[in-house]
């Protein structure tokens, strides 16, 4: 079997990595969701969500293959399988069939903040584990954050 060393001590690494993993299944996640809602929302904002939701699952998939990347860079492999991200991951599921468009605006809003709170707890987590490793997390959820604030903001009209 492969190995590959790292440059954290073990425990640092397993904090690191349990961090990463977590949040490399959400974002998968986040992205398969959100692409099925750009397929099935409906609505006088339909337009303006669709192109939205393609952004954020171009974003979402960017910074799962960092995260993935970072995991690997530190001797964790990662774990993007089906089964892995089905297994894990805390994002509100997508019901089936056709969606209207406020209520995809509510299911992202409540989708963005139970993960960006999870965010959150991670970074603190690994503060003291892997700087680097925080930073990167820090980044993920600058961004998602900035994608909630125009979720939010699409919500007001």
């Amino acid at each position: 079997m492969a190995h590959i060393e790292s440059v954290l001590d073990p425990d640092a690494q397993q904090v690191a990595g349990q961090a990463l993993q977590h949040t490399l299944v959400d974002l998968i996640d986040l992205s398969l969701v959100t692409k099925q809602a750009h397929w099935t929302v409906t609505g006088p904002r339909f337009r303006t969500l669709h192109q939205q939701l393609d952004e954020v699952v171009d974003t979402t998939r960017r910074h799962a293959d960092t995260v993935a990347e970072r995991a690997a860079t530190i001797g964790v492999a990662p774990d993007g399988r089906a089964a892995a991200v089905a297994a894990r991951s805390t994002i509100p599921q997508w019901a089936p069939g056709w969606e209207r468009d406020e209520l995809v605006l509510e299911h992202f809003i409540d989708a963005y903040t139970k993960l960006i709170a999870g965010l959150r707890e991670r970074i603190t987590a690994v503060a003291n584990a892997d700087p680097v490793t925080q930073d990167l997390l820090i980044a993920v959820t600058a961004d998602l954050e900035k994608q909630l604030w125009e979720f939010q903001a699409e919500q007001q009209q």
